[in-house]
């Protein structure tokens, strides 16, 4: 076998960035235009219109929040080689601190975003480094543990002062700055998590494509050639884990200022399993999967239940199976077979 051989294995993932930016413009193009096409392409009477207009478009936001949260258990997983089950547990960190500052300081909506980032950074940062003497399966049950112990912590009657207990916490929706005309609060935070998912994913294309993103990639598939080579393989995995939960935590804030709600109960481990199959149905590695995965998860709920009341997900076990046949690559697998 030739060097430039051995090399082939390395150079594949690190070309799919560029395939992926193409199918990542087409849906963002798509989603900016969504919010004006809603009104015209729904063909019904005046009132009935602007109420499905509005909550197609706060599903549609939803789906970039969750695109976000993929994207970063993404970069962990699919190419740092680190399975997580916990990323719901930083998607709460990130919502409660908005959520905090938001209700008991002031704090401007925009100025969470990229606090509750920088708090699920180091938080995540913090567990990588103990969970670096843990792989496979091992470290996935530990992750699933804080998964469990997050939604317990934040009942805590010594923190129901901050946390809100079971209560939770109601925020309000913000306005669009600049006296900017709407057709309501809903609108205007579609096109802010549409803003922030731009600069993620440019983010997280440029990470990738870098040098951090081919050290991840190369600890991923040789852990010890990597690290003979000069790559400290507990650092960047520590950093891995850091950056995803970043991007999390970002979702997190960005889904409790769309929802203007925060409460335990709505960030049950059933969060973090939804975002692992989100991952496996969009593409491991891919940076557009997220988006694929994303849809799935927030429709093909609500299609099995208006298939089957009494059993929806059964429903949506079958499409999840059929969606793994058809797609063992993922959707983002999908499109690039198509397109070659």
């Amino acid at each position: 076998m030739t060097s430039n051989q051995a090399a082939a294995p390395l150079a594949t993932p690190l070309a799919k960035p560029a395939t992926s930016w193409v199918t990542t413009g087409i849906f963002i193009a798509v989603l900016f235009a969504l919010p004006y096409l809603l009104p015209v392409v729904l063909p019904e009477l005046e009132g009935i219109i602007t109420l499905k207009a509005n909550f197609m478009i706060f599903q549609f936001t939803l789906v970039i929040i969750y695109a976000i949260a993929i994207l970063g258990l993404n970069i962990v997983t699919g190419y740092s080689g680190q399975i997580s089950l916990g990323h719901g547990a930083f998607y709460a960190i990130g919502a409660y601190t908005a959520a905090v500052l938001m209700d008991k300081l002031d704090v401007p909506y925009w100025a969470t975003v990229p606090v509750s980032g920088a708090l699920c950074m180091v938080v995540g940062f913090l567990f990588g480094l103990p969970a670096l003497r843990l792989t496979g399966h091992y470290l996935a049950l530990a992750t699933f543990a804080l998964a469990l112990a997050v939604p317990q912590l934040l009942k805590y009657k010594h923190i129901e002062w901050l946390t809100g207990g079971v209560q939770g916490i109601v925020i309000l929706k913000p306005d669009a700055p600049f006296g900017i005309k709407f057709m309501n609060a809903d609108q205007w935070l579609y096109y802010f998590c549409l803003f922030v998912a731009c600069i993620m994913f440019w983010l997280a294309m440029n990470l990738i494509r870098g040098r951090f993103g081919r050290a991840m990639i190369a600890i991923r598939d040789h852990p010890i050639a990597a690290e003979a080579m000069g790559v400290n393989n507990a650092m960047v995995k520590s950093m891995a884990f850091g950056i995803s939960a970043a991007y999390t935590g970002v979702a997190g804030a960005l889904g409790a200022i769309a929802i203007a709600f925060v409460a335990p109960d709505s960030f049950t481990v059933f969060l973090s399993i939804s975002f692992l199959v989100g991952l496996v149905i969009g593409g491991l590695a891919s940076i557009s999967g997220a988006i694929f995965g994303a849809i799935f998860i927030q429709f093909v709920p609500n299609i099995a239940d208006s298939i089957s009341k009494a059993a929806p997900w059964a429903i949506y076990g079958m499409f999840l199976i059929a969606a793994v046949y058809v797609m063992p690559t993922g959707a983002a697998g999908l499109v690039r077979r198509l397109r070659g």
